[in-house]
């Protein structure tokens, strides 16, 4: 493990309890204000891998890898607060998505065509699954599924959504199990979104840079075991 790998894991730790504690307080309309709890450890410890596996999977030069953590960190907050209080800010949510758009043209692996496929296919497919799933889906996803089409271009996108539905129903089977929530009760998309975008950006072979025989061994394992297949 370099430096470096490890640096982006401590950081990510720490974001990921910033994003939690900050979701808790803001925005203020609707926080709970509760402590820290084993939500905080949880959101601390996917932060922490996440960030430390990209930046151990990215083949891509330094400023890269960095720009993909800068939108990872935004990706944490706006995780913390869906899972908080079921919105994403447009605060958080209008910078990513003009970041998004400028890294467009400078995106090494992902063609304008692509990135704007991927957007518009993300959009299309969210938007026709929330006309299917009535009440399932929130407006913020479809302002959050745009800027990750941007980034993981067609068919990432496409792969993303699959991982994040197949996540938020395993969850969902898991919490009417626990008699957590009911068959009426929203369980927020964005942050298995999230989830998706980050292995889609392990598991692709260009994203990031071209994949070695080991990583990819490795990322193929990784999935599988957190997918159960």
């Amino acid at each position: 493990m370099t430096p470096f790998v490890a640096g982006a894991g401590i950081g990510f730790a720490i974001v990921g309890v910033i994003a939690e504690r900050l979701a808790s307080v803001w925005p203020a309309d609707e926080a709970s204000r509760r402590g820290p709890g084993l939500r905080t450890l949880l959101l601390s410890a996917g932060s922490a891998m996440a960030g430390g596996a990209i930046a151990w999977r990215s083949a891509l030069p330094l400023s890269g890898t960095l720009v993909y953590l800068a939108f990872l960190a935004v990706l944490v907050l706006l995780a913390a607060t869906d899972l908080e209080q079921r919105r994403l800010p447009h605060l958080l949510l209008d910078p990513f998505i003009v970041g998004a758009i400028i890294f467009v043209p400078f995106n090494p692996a992902i063609s304008p065509l692509d990135a704007v496929i991927g957007a518009a296919a993300g959009v299309g497919v969210l938007g026709l699954l929330g006309l299917v799933v009535r009440g399932g889906l929130a407006l913020g996803d479809l302002y959050l599924v745009a800027p990750l089409g941007l980034l993981l271009g067609f068919p990432g996108i496409i792969g993303a959504l699959f991982l994040a539905a197949l996540l938020v129903a395993i969850a969902s089977l898991g919490l009417l199990a626990a008699r957590r929530v009911g068959l009426r009760s929203y369980v927020p998309f964005g942050p298995f979104l999230v989830v998706g975008t980050v292995l889609t950006l392990l598991r692709d072979p260009q994203i990031l840079g071209q994949l070695g025989a080991a990583a990819r061994t490795v990322t193929g394992l990784a999935t599988g075991v957190l997918l159960g297949t």
